[in-house]
């Protein structure tokens, strides 16, 4: 396993100062910590917890996969037909503003909002009582891992809900009740702000600190962000750039994308981390994402709840196109023997499950089943990066490539790993080959969307064109503060 550290850090900041720095409001508010800003050992802590608040706790992780995953035609819900009904309205387009998962969905990135806030500001504090120039640098660059990790937020948050309150401060109760939503223009700018502080200001690698956000990382997010908003150009470029740096490349067997001996590896831009940190008991830097795709009622330590399962649809796009790499790394199947020598038990609810999450067993050391806790979420992938500079250049991108390469390059890249032959840069190409590659992996929904495909592929689920593209604004946030409206079609 690749050395965390970063993930030592968070636990010591979990250990020491949970109440200061993990447990921050999800309006923002600012709280009293006690931090002596004169010393450079405290810089990384805010920052630190911004991480710590991306990581998922157990009914965060099922709010996270009930909205951004199974909504797609890839994934079904998964578990027991009747556990979590709230979920199944996911994969019947039934949900409305009062769903449970909606609700949590908001406060989980608002929070990841205000912890990147609360980072930022501390940097200010931090700027006027360091004294050294290396300590300066520190909190430049830890200033623009905030302003980073704020950009992810509000990325899922413009996915998800279109126009959301744009809070960029800590404030008071009474000014975030009354706080108006902003254009999806200018998220999208404030977006780009952020992530360019970060391309400017961050390093291109931390060495001793394998899974910390870098100037690569802002590049990669940007270039994702410039696809959803069709900046066909600034997508082109920044993957371009990345591919021309040759510091990135798929690694040889698809399995190991996801493995955890290779977590933060050469394919890695964007990892969410999450470790037991090999102890028995305790508190520790857990992300309950792969656990709650585990195998439902297998034997331990091979089970979770088994939620977000891979659907026949997936199924039958991989084998009639011959996709069979990448559905054996994809599909956990019910009864079968992994390559590490795990059986999956033949009395699992779901007769497959995520592959992509699965940890073998010899990495659970809890005292209890702690499936999948060792598994890092990939959240922007080098083989992604790929598809995104196909998919500019496809649509017209207009750029002087230093990477030398050409859409049918980039997309024969990831397919030659995949053991598929050569085949041209199209349009539909591009979209089946990201379907393919990025199966599982929370994205099918929201492609289907940009691309003007949702009603086509989701209507037989129930998706409704001129509702669906967009989540409901939850009903209590709407209670908190009047200003908030709902989005199309939700109000009846």
């Amino acid at each position: 396993m690749k050395t965390k550290y970063i993930l030592v850090v968070l636990a010591l900041l979990a250990a020491v100062s949970c109440q200061d720095f993990l447990n921050i409001r999800t309006e923002a508010t600012m709280p009293s910590t006690g931090t002596d800003y004169t010393k450079a050992e405290n810089i990384f802590l805010p920052v630190s917890a911004a991480y710590a608040s991306m990581r998922l706790g157990e009914g965060e992780a099922l709010n996270y996969i009930a909205v951004l995953g199974v909504p797609s035609d890839d994934d079904d819900k998964g578990s027991s037909t009747d556990d979590a009904p709230a979920v199944r309205e996911f994969d019947e387009f039934t949900y409305g503003p009062e769903n449970e998962h909606i609700q949590y969905i908001w406060s989980i990135f608002f929070n990841i909002v205000s912890a990147s806030n609360y980072a930022v500001e501390s940097m200010a504090e931090f700027q006027k009582a360091v004294t050294s120039d290396e300590a300066r640098q520190q909190v430049k660059e830890c200033r623009a891992e905030a302003r980073l990790i704020r950009a992810y937020a509000y990325f899922n948050l413009v996915r998800l809900f279109g126009r959301v309150p744009l809070i960029d401060r800590t404030m008071d109760s009474k000014e975030l009740a009354a706080m108006e939503v902003s254009s999806v223009e200018d998220l999208y700018k404030f977006i780009y702000a952020d992530i360019d502080a970060g391309i400017q200001d961050l390093p291109e690698s931390y060495v001793s600190m394998p899974g910390r956000y870098t100037k690569y990382t802002a590049m990669a997010l940007k270039a994702k962000v410039a696809l959803y908003n069709k900046d066909w150009n600034e997508a082109a470029k920044e993957a371009d750039a990345i591919i021309a740096s040759g510091k990135f490349s798929l690694m040889s067997k698809f399995r190991d994308a996801f493995s955890v001996e290779h977590e933060n590896g050469p394919e890695s831009l964007m990892e969410i981390q999450s470790s037991d940190m090999g102890q028995v008991s305790g508190a520790m830097p857990l992300c309950y994402y792969g656990y709650i795709q585990g195998p439902r009622n297998g034997d331990e330590p091979l089970q979770g709840w088994g939620f977000k399962v891979p659907s026949q649809a997936l199924i039958d796009f991989f084998d009639g196109r011959g996709d069979n790499i990448r559905k054996a790394v994809t599909l956990l199947e019910r009864g079968a023997t992994t390559p590490e020598g795990d059986t999956i038990s033949n009395k699992c609810s779901n007769p497959y499950y995520n592959g992509k999450v699965y940890v073998p067993a010899r990495y659970s050391t809890r005292s209890f089943n702690a499936y999948g806790l060792d598994h890092n979420m990939r959240i922007i992938r080098y083989a992604e990066i790929l598809l995104i500079y196909a998919e500019a250049m496809a649509n017209g991108a207009s750029i002087t490539s230093t990477s030398g390469y050409t859409a049918d390059m980039a997309l024969n890249e990831v397919r030659s790993r995949a053991g598929l032959p050569a085949s041209t840069a199209t349009l539909d190409n591009i979209y089946d080959e990201r379907r393919a590659e990025l199966a599982l992996e929370e994205n099918r929904f929201f492609d289907l969307v940009r691309w003007g495909k949702a009603a086509e592929v989701l209507g037989p689920k129930g998706f409704k064109a001129g509702k669906n593209e967009l989540f409901p604004i939850p009903a209590n946030q709407r209670q908190l503060n009047t200003a908030l409206p709902q989005n199309p079609g939700y109000d009846l």
